[in-house]
C-alpha cells in the first residue's frame, strides 16, 4: 500500500500535517506507523513513522536530522509519500543486534515479551552508533542486562 504523492510543508518545527484523504486508507487498515518518503529537489529520504492524531488531525514528525538529509528549511514545500511498513518493529533491525538475540534464545524471549515500543527504543539506540562493532557490544549490554531482570530503560542501555 503507498499513497498518492503530495506537497506540504512544515506544520511547526518537527510536524507535518497529512491530508485525510490521503491518511484515511492506512487507518481504516489499522497501520499506525509507514515508512515516510521525501523528496525536495534533488534530495530523497525514506524513513519510519507513527501516525500521530491531535484534535481529528494526522501528521508525523519530521526530525531536523531528516530535514538536514534533503536541506528543507522551515517554509520550503517537499513531496512526500506514505508507504506501508511491512517491518516486524516498525523500524529496521540493526544486523548486529538480531545476530546477538539470535544467539540467545533466553535474551531473545525476553526482547519479544517487551512492549512494541520499548523493542524500538532499544533497536533505535543501537541504530544510532555507526560503528558495527559498537553496535555489537551495545547489543551485547542490552541482551545481558535484560537476561538479568532489568527492565528499566535507562539502566538496560549501561554496562554493569
Amino acid at each position: 500500500m503507498k499513497s498518492t504523492i503530495f506537497e506540504t510543508t512544515l506544520l511547526s518545527t518537527h510536524t507535518v500535517l497529512i491530508p485525510k484523504d490521503i491518511v484515511a486508507p492506512f487507518i481504516l487498515q489499522n497501520h499506525k506507523r509507514v515508512i515516510v518518503k521525501i523528496i525536495f529537489g534533488e534530495f530523497l529520504v525514506k524513513f519510519h513513522a507513527a501516525l500521530l492524531k491531535r484534535k481529528d488531525q494526522y501528521y508525523f514528525m519530521f526530525s531536523k536530522k531528516n530535514q538536514k538529509v534533503v536541506s528543507v528549511f522551515p517554509n520550503d514545500y517537499f513531496q512526500v509519500q506514505l508507504l506501508e511498513d511491512t517491518s516486524k518493529y516498525g523500524v529496521e533491525m540493526p544486523e548486529e543486534l538480531e545476530a546477538v538475540l539470535q544467539s540467545d534464545p533466553e535474551a531473545s524471549e525476553v526482547f519479544e515479551s517487551f512492549t512494541d515500543g520499548m523493542k524500538r527504543s532499544l533497536i533505535y539506540y543501537v541504530l544510532q552508533y555507526k560503528n558495527s562493532q559498537t553496535r555489537i557490544d551495545k547489543s551485547l549490554i542490552i541482551t545481558e542486562n535484560i537476561k538479568l531482570g532489568i527492565r528499566d530503560k535507562k539502566q538496560i542501555i549501561k554496562k554493569l
